[in-house]
């Protein structure tokens, strides 16, 4: 059996023999049941033989272990993985390194990375393919006190604007060019540490921060006139969502080469996802259960650090109307059209020229959710609804 251009894993034939069984009994009606149970028995004894041992696989993250990678977490946790015949290494990300080169040359079977950076390292000869956008939203934000009245990409006009850099800063560039200002020109851009202590010292006026982390970071601080923690209305946020400048952020990435010659690795990226992308559903319906398996795993962030983190992921990636892991065309052409068309303050841009039809393929996620539907799985999240999530000081 084949689908696509790779072999089907255990879980799509198991899936085919179940839906084979239910139509010639329900042809036969009164058929010898007993003899049709006997010949679903050996077809799903025959499937489980298939794993009798796991293939090997290495995961490259691009942070270190947190809640931002809860799905891969629990696929390995819950034993997702081995149910698809794969042991997989989970490998940690860190300041230098870069999981799409680690995974382009080969150290790597496959990497979690943002859109725009994997498409300047494919420009750059990294043969890679997105298989599964898990993200399908931007978590980026700006922000910035209430009373700076920051309120759109225009408002930043002679601020004090801190972002990141390292190719973080685009979706930035991109809305303050969209609102008719020039970055070199018309704002005062700062190099910002990972962190938001220069927007608390009000050393700059807005600051670059993700929905899951450094915006949690904010609302862990004691404001020093209440004597409370400071709350949402105490900030201003620039989400690059709603201002038509986001880019996909975190996603699947495969070698293009092996996906093109290697019908195993074709196999193993199929079951890869199709489990990864259980996980993440597992963490949408169990999210404090999945902080604490990060929490498990070693993250030095706080336990309500965590589950903010964790419900803050759920909220890119939930509700996916086309399903988790679909690459929706008109997001992916934003993306590249951003990283055409913004330069950054040296004039260059992410890339010169719109990627090749290899840059990510709905291949084999679209074969995953069909299993994951055939299990009975709600895989577009119709009816998420996130949780409420209390931070401590300090995000303990």
């Amino acid at each position: 059996m084949k689908i696509g251009k790779f072999s089907a894993n255990a879980s799509v034939r198991a899936v085919g023999f179940a839906a084979a069984a239910a139509l010639v009994l329900s042809a036969c009606g009164g058929g010898d049941t007993a003899t049709e149970e006997v010949v679903v028995e050996e077809e799903v004894t025959a499937v489980a033989e298939e794993c009798a041992s796991l293939t090997p696989v290495k995961l490259q993250l691009q942070w270190f272990v947190q809640a931002q990678f809860g799905g891969y977490y629990a696929a390995k946790d819950k034993g997702f993985y081995e149910e698809e015949c794969l042991d997989v290494t989970i490998l940690e990300g860190g300041v230098d390194i870069v999981p799409q080169t680690v995974l382009a040359q080969g150290n790597a079977d496959f990497a979690i990375s943002w859109v725009p950076k994997a498409l300047s390292s494919r420009e750059q000869g990294a043969a890679i393919t997105d298989v599964a956008q898990v993200y399908g939203r931007s978590g980026t934000l700006q922000v910035s006190w209430a009373d700076s009245n920051i309120k759109t990409s225009a408002d930043l006009k002679g601020k004090k604007v801190g972002n990141w850099g390292f190719g973080n800063e685009y979706e930035l560039f991109a809305g303050i060019t969209k609102a008719g200002l020039d970055p070199a020109k018309d704002v005062q851009l700062v190099q910002q540490q990972f962190d938001m202590q220069a927007l608390l010292k009000r050393e700059i006026d807005a600051a670059q921060a993700m929905t899951y982390n450094e915006y949690a970071q904010v609302l862990e601080a004691v404001n020093p006139d209440t004597g409370a923690l400071y709350q949402p209305e105490d900030f201003n946020v620039i989400n690059w969502n709603e201002e038509g400048t986001a880019m996909y952020q975190d996603a699947i990435w495969a070698s293009t080469e092996r996906l093109a010659s290697d019908a195993d690795y074709q196999d193993t990226t199929q079951r890869f996802v199709t489990a990864s992308l259980k996980g993440w559903i597992y963490c949408r319906d169990n999210a404090q259960e999945c902080a604490d398996i990060i929490t498990a795993n070693g993250s030095k962030l706080g336990a309500s650090h965590q589950l903010w983190m964790m419900n803050e992921v759920n909220k890119l990636i939930w509700p996916a109307p086309a399903g988790i892991g679909v690459i929706e065309p008109a997001l992916w052409e934003q993306t590249v059209t951003v990283a055409l068309g913004t330069k950054n303050l040296e004039g260059a841009t992410i890339v010169t020229e719109a990627p090749s039809p290899e840059a990510y393929t709905n291949e084999y996620v679209e074969a995953s959710l069909a299993v994951l539907t055939a299990e009975g799985l709600n895989v577009t999240g119709e009816g998420f609804t996130p949780i409420t999530v209390e931070l401590k000081e300090g995000g303990n």
